[in-house]
């Protein structure tokens, strides 16, 4: 089965093909970092605009370059949500009619579904069941996992999300949009233990996450450091550090936490800040003195991409699910919702 994957869901357009016997065919990604770079974070309304414009051209990108066309086709795959409400109408309303001119069935996948499945993407895929780590810019989930569709959120952020408080801390350090990658870079420049940051909800039980306080802690420290006038390179840089080793401390522990609570064997990190290099480093040595074994995907699939949705439409597709006549944009949507695979196949 060929699927063709849109992805729409905030800043970047994505678009993949994927066959279930010969794994991703074709793919482009067309991001807007520039055109909100001058605003500081994602415009919405010029989030959607900019969809509009591209999404078809990068579809027509993606069928040339997989010498295809659409009645090659059998199935469209689309964000549906979580996400920016008109951004998800955009891929929802191009895949929806892609699929009535091609005549075939289409589905809106969940965004976090596909951040998910990611890692099985790759040669070396973790097995069912696994515990995953979901952190990108909008969420921060424990998720047990016993197979696609079959999801326990057992831990997630009560106000912000880790991608969130590296994009606020990087205003805070006057860094550019997108700040997680600019705050790690940073970071690495840093003094260790000059500043030494909170361990968020570390110290007492239970698996979910808070980093609006820490991001409170830096403020402070900025202000702090800053009375006499601007911060100089060096403290810029230790304070990115300190609040890093923090992030990477908190996700790292809680992790743990979860991994002997579930008695599971395998973590999968997946989602923007799973690229972070630090995030990396401390999970795999926790998980080899845990026995666990950690799983991620290629770079190019933690942040947001067309290739995870078109995987994860395919495996719903081939196992008989697919739209009605409506289509529906969800900016909010829990993935305990979704209907099991297993369930799909009877």
């Amino acid at each position: 089965m060929i699927v063709l994957g849109i992805e729409t869901s905030c800043d970047e357009t994505g678009i993949a093909l994927y066959d279930s016997e010969r794994g991703i065919v074709a793919e482009a990604l067309y991001s807007q970092i520039k055109l909100h770079q001058q605003y500081g974070g994602v415009v919405p309304e010029l989030a959607s605009r900019d969809h509009i414009r591209k999404t078809l051209p990068l579809i027509r990108e993606v069928l040339t370059r997989a010498n295809c066309s659409g009645k090659d086709i059998d199935g469209v795959a689309y964000t549906a949500g979580p996400g920016l409400a008109g951004a998800l109408l955009v891929g929802a309303s191009i895949g929806r009619a892609l699929g009535m001119t091609w005549n075939v069935p289409t589905l809106g996948v969940h965004h976090m579904e596909g951040h998910l499945l990611a890692p099985l993407l790759e040669a070396d895929a973790p097995a069912f069941p696994f515990l995953a780590l979901l952190v990108s810019g909008g969420h921060t989930q424990l998720v047990a996992v016993q197979d696609i569709g079959q999801y326990q959120v057992i831990g997630e952020s009560v106000d912000d999300a880790a991608g969130e408080a590296f994009d606020k801390v990087a205003k805070l350090l006057g860094l550019e949009y997108p700040g997680g990658p600019q705050v790690a870079r940073l970071a690495q420049q840093g003094t260790p233990l000059r500043f030494v940051f909170p361990r968020p909800m570390t110290n007492r039980p239970g698996l979910d996450f808070s980093f609006s306080g820490l991001k409170t802690f830096v403020l402070t420290t900025v202000q702090e450091h800053t009375r006499d006038g601007p911060l100089d390179a060096q403290t810029r840089a230790d304070i990115a550090h300190a609040f890093q080793e923090a992030v990477v401390a908190t996700l790292t522990i809680k992790c743990k936490r979860a991994l002997q609570q579930t008695s599971m064997k395998r973590l999968v990190i997946a989602g923007g800040v799973s690229a972070n290099t630090r995030l990396r480093e401390e999970l795999a040595l926790m998980s080899a003195q845990q026995n666990a074994r950690l799983y991620y995907p290629k770079l190019q699939y933690c942040t947001d991409n067309g290739a995870m949705i078109a995987y994860a439409g395919c495996r719903r597709l081939m196992a008989g699910q697919s739209d009605d006549l409506a289509f529906h944009a969800r900016p909010r949507w829990s993935l305990e919702t979704l209907p099991p695979l297993a369930a799909l196949s009877r």
